[in-house]
């Protein structure tokens, strides 16, 4: 007994000592931040924006941990949000980072990106001759954003093609309307999902009672298309998904600790489960999507193509 006791102590003093280290090396590493700052302070050649620096050192921080996490200044957001709302200024093309290049995921259709012949998987490797290694997906927004009728230039990496080659493209007024509805006749349906935006939760359960409502109340059967969506609000897919299912988990965040975990489950049966569902997708359904999809197959909702 005395013998575990004493294992047990140790134990803790090894996971303390741990700790404790730790603890002292981040100590160290803000002391040379702080360090470097006041350097740059005092020595540089002219005049440094502390903020800025500040900002920027933010934004290497969180480009550490991956390609998808960023900093969003409070000017910043209030853009995105511009975005979300499915009406703002600028091009209107869908981007990721893959394997660390920034790629088209989709332009959207009628939108001066579209216009301008941008095509999915153009690789933009500079943005008005500015390279965009390192740039992450709201540094690349920033840049490409812009007033109405003002120009920018992408200099795009194009399967098929020898060179990268420029397309300007002037920037205009972008209006979203994210779910596109063909009747089949016979209760049959097309829709497509182009992004996840504030309304477009509204507008499929819009689409699915206007189809319900030609067809005498009925739905035969309706294809789901999110290929090229590059997904967004979370919200929005689980509205969706509470559309399509009587019960279910929809989606889970599991944190680092275990026990931080939050279910989004289905809140009522939705009012179109009844009829069978084709969700379509490709290598560049992510986010929002993935999680729709994910939700109407493993409640063994709907049949997933792709």
């Amino acid at each position: 007994m005395k013998n575990i006791l004493i294992l047990i102590l140790a134990s803790f003093m090894c996971i303390e000592g741990f700790a404790k280290e730790k603890e002292e090396d981040r100590y160290s590493d803000l002391q040379n931040f702080s360090k470097v700052l006041n350097l740059i302070q005092q020595y540089y050649v002219e005049d440094a924006d502390t903020k800025k620096i500040i900002q920027g050192a933010i934004k290497g921080m969180l480009r550490e941990l991956d390609p998808h996490t960023s900093y969003m200044p409070a000017e910043v957001f209030k853009e995105f949000e511009s975005e979300t709302s499915g009406n703002f200024a600028g091009i209107g093309v869908e981007i990721s980072i893959q394997k660390g290049v920034l790629t088209v995921i989709s332009p959207i259709e009628d939108t001066p990106a579209w216009i301008a012949g941008v095509k999915s998987g153009d690789r933009i490797v500079a943005i008005n001759g500015e390279s965009t290694k390192g740039f992450s997906l709201v540094d690349a927004s920033q840049k490409m954003r812009g007033e109405n009728g003002t120009k920018v230039v992408l200099k795009v990496v194009r399967e098929g093609k020898d060179e990268p080659f420029d397309i300007s493209i002037k920037r205009g007024n972008v209006k979203i309307n994210s779910v596109k509805y063909t009747n089949f006749d016979e209760g049959y349906a097309y829709i497509r999902v182009t992004s996840f935006i504030e309304q477009t939760g509204k507008d499929l359960e819009k689409v699915l009672e206007k189809h319900k409502s030609s067809n005498k109340g009925q739905i035969t059967g309706i294809i789901l298309d999110l290929r090229k969506n590059p997904g967004g609000l979370l919200d929005q897919a689980i509205k969706m998904s509470n559309l399509f299912l009587k019960e279910g988990v929809i989606v889970s965040t599991v944190g680092r600790n275990p026990k931080d975990r939050e279910i989004s489950k289905v809140v009522k049966p939705g009012e179109f489960v009844d009829f069978p569902l084709i969700v379509l997708v490709d290598q560049y359904s992510a986010s929002a999507s993935e999680i729709l999809a994910g939700a109407l197959r493993d409640n063994k909702r709907a049949l997933i193509m792709g």
